[in-house]
């Protein structure tokens, strides 16, 4: 290979590792049989270095679905969420940064703290720009034109919506999105039009920062589960609450939580083989990779059949295609097609230089080493530097740890949200997808996030007091906010708004076999008591 002369060129300059790459060519070749037959089963007939044309074509695209869906998804909320009357609108959180940075005298280092276009414009209109800008972009990238220049835009428009999105894009998902779609920008190619034939050949070293970022992701998650100590993960019995207690189950949840404690244990310590097993396999020989790859795919799979989070399933899979190369994909493909990206033809005169890649590489691995050792708890001086590197680029949201369900929830705890106007006949305002009607069926709606249902979840987990985001959204309910009120299924109150509102707490399980045959309700609750007491807008 000319791109890859350092083995041949350190071979002829130290002693040392000659005599070894020696005494191994002598073993191999005496061996020659067994090694054959190694190689067949480590690597099948393909020995050759692989190409990923046509991995990174499906990779590109699939990114660029994920995109849309993000910032389509995001663009029909996105009033009621962050606008001029929704429930933390961007106008006012604006206001009060430059007053702030103003107050103490912060210059240019407000750009940093606070990464967003929203600097030069907060009102609705420029929100609902960004979402336009980022759809299109998308659709572009989809197509094949400009990916790089429009990955870097998309990465630019998702950051800054994000920063001011604040509990409401502060999802891991919104993260790794942001995380991949960084990555993605130096690995695509440097080109204006799609022409396959004339792409340059995917840079290695973001192919496999690219699977670091997999590997990170999935094997953080099977960690902090048992870092955390929680017992239900240590005794194999979290699926026995995970399937009810989740954010947004899906109907096939309901079944899942039926079946048996053995099945339930079964499949959790399969979880725990996944996740702290498949991802070393990453980087093992090509047979072997697709083994872990096809362990990963099923899990994410699993995850997706049911519960709804959002498209974190969907770019988790997209990962997942880059452990194949054009040798696995071209027997998949019309032959046509993968024919497109003949290597003889490329023009490699276009490419990242090497002092860009080589130096984003050491950033990403070096802060990406010191985050999983911080998650066992390792401490030294040794990782000052990169700790203060995450420190400064944590307000990017580009190199981030991962790790979901570190502690299981065992309760479903709901937060039912009524209205009144003489605090005796109470309504129900009915959200779209969170349970809440114990007769309706639980949906299947990912990728899409409706991110109000989501925050009502983590709402549930603790007080009005540690959510100023939910005295705000009840304050809008009481205005009779138009925006706030579309992010709902049902408005009790469509001709005249209320002038109470209250917040009660229930506990939700999923009902059994003979209590849905017998009434055909997919739940059954408890009342708790009162989450928030009745307010006004005096109050």
């Amino acid at each position: 290979n000319p791109n890859c002369q350092w083995p041949l060129n350190f071979y002829r300059t130290n002693q040392s590792f000659a005599n070894v790459t020696e005494w191994a060519y002598r073993l191999v070749a005496e061996n020659r049989k067994f090694f054959s037959l190694l190689t067949r089963w480590f690597w099948g007939r393909h020995v050759e270095l692989p190409d990923y044309f046509l991995t990174r074509w499906i990779f590109l695209r699939a990114l660029g679905v994920i995109y849309l869906v993000a910032f389509v998804s995001l663009w029909t909320q996105i009033s009621g969420l962050i606008g001029h009357n929704g429930i933390l609108p961007t106008g006012q959180f604006m206001s009060a940064v430059r007053e702030q940075c103003d107050a103490y005298k912060i210059g240019m280092e407000r750009f940093h703290r606070l990464p967003t276009l929203c600097w030069l414009d907060s009102s609705d209109t420029f929100l609902n720009v960004q979402c336009a800008a980022g759809t299109t972009l998308s659709m572009l990238l989809i197509f094949g034109i400009a990916p790089a220049p429009c990955l870097a835009l998309l990465w630019l428009l998702y950051l800054s919506l994000a920063t001011v999105g604040r509990d409401f894009l502060g999802f891991q998902w919104d993260n790794l999105l942001l995380e991949a779609g960084f990555l993605a920008i130096f690995f695509a190619p440097l080109q204006w039009l799609p022409r396959a034939a004339r792409e340059t050949p995917p840079p290695r070293i973001f192919l496999w920062l690219l699977r670091l970022l997999l590997f990170k992701l999935m094997f953080s998650s099977g960690c902090v589960k048992l870092l955390s100590g929680d017992p239900n993960w240590r005794n194999l019995t979290a699926l026995t609450f995970h399937y009810q207690t989740q954010p947004l189950p899906t109907w096939l949840g309901w079944y899942a939580n039926q079946l048996p404690l053995w099945f339930q244990k079964f499949s959790c310590a399969a979880m725990f083989a996944i996740e702290l097993g498949a991802p070393f396999l990453i980087f093992a020989p090509r047979r072997i990779r697709f083994l872990g790859g096809t362990a990963l795919v099923s899990l994410q799979m699993l995850i997706l059949l049911t519960g709804n989070y959002t498209f974190f399933n969907f770019l988790a899979l997209a990962l997942c295609l880059l452990l194949l190369d054009d040798f696995s994909i071209a027997k998949i493909v019309p032959r046509k097609f993968s024919q497109l990206f003949n290597t003889q033809k490329n023009d490699r005169r276009w490419h990242w230089p090497k002092a860009v890649t080589i130096s984003l590489a050491v950033v990403v691995i070096t802060i990406s080493l010191f985050q999983m050792t911080s998650m066992f708890g390792a401490r030294s001086g040794l990782w000052f530097p990169a700790a203060y590197l995450d420190a400064q680029l944590a307000p990017f949201r580009t190199i981030n740890s991962y790790g979901l369900f570190a502690v299981m929830t065992t309760q479903r705890r709901e937060i039912i949200v009524e209205g009144s106007n003489d605090r005796t006949n109470w309504l129900t305002y009915e959200f779209k997808y969170k349970p809440g009607d114990v007769d309706r069926r639980p949906e299947f709606i990912a990728p899409f996030q409706p991110r109000l249902d989501w925050q009502m979840w983590f709402a549930a987990l603790g007080s009005p007091r540690q959510n100023p985001w939910f005295e705000n959204f009840c304050e809008r309910l009481l205005q009779g906010s138009p925006e706030v009120l579309a992010l709902l299924e049902k408005n009790p109150f469509p001709s005249k708004r209320p002038r109470f509102i209250r917040a009660e707490f229930y506990n939700y399980h999923f009902t059994n076999a003979a209590e849905r045959h017998a009434t055909g309700a997919w739940w059954r609750r408890e009342f708790l008591g009162e989450y928030l007491p009745p307010v006004s807008l005096r109050e």
